[in-house]
């Protein structure tokens, strides 16, 4: 299956509480981390859904 490799580039400080949710469900707790997920449609709608806080690479 394809994977997607997502890294917190923006600070979730002073945004809402869904997308520091959605963040800590991804597995980025701290800045500059990257995870590794399958490129499943629940873990592409989490990613659209905190897009302008992350940079997403397809692998």
């Amino acid at each position: 299956m394809a994977t997607v490799k997502i890294t917190l580039v923006k600070s979730p400080i002073d945004r809402p509480h869904r997308q520091k949710n959605t963040l800590v469900a991804l597995g980025l707790t701290k800045m500059h981390r990257t995870v590794e997920h399958v490129a499943t449609p629940q873990i592409l709608g989490m990613v659209k859904k905190v897009s302008h806080l992350v940079n997403v690479v397809n692998n």
